[in-house]
């Protein structure tokens, strides 16, 4: 089951939005995609789990406390 999970104001929609602009600038363009781009996504990709993350442990706490 996946719930709504609340965002705690951490830029999470933002990143992944970013994640969406970078993928399909890459899906538009002919060519091969260079390791910088891979990277950009990659890093990008890293900090949406790690705000996952966070948020997981912040909802954990709200609802042991609850």
């Amino acid at each position: 089951m996946i719930r709504s999970l609340a965002d705690h104001g951490l830029p999470l929609v933002q990143l992944k939005e970013h994640r969406r602009d970078l993928v399909v600038a890459l899906q538009k363009r002919n060519g091969p995609i260079n390791s910088w781009e891979l990277m950009q996504i990659a890093a990008v990709q890293q900090a949406i789990s790690a705000f996952e993350d966070v948020i997981a442990d912040l909802d954990a706490e709200m609802e042991a406390a609850a």
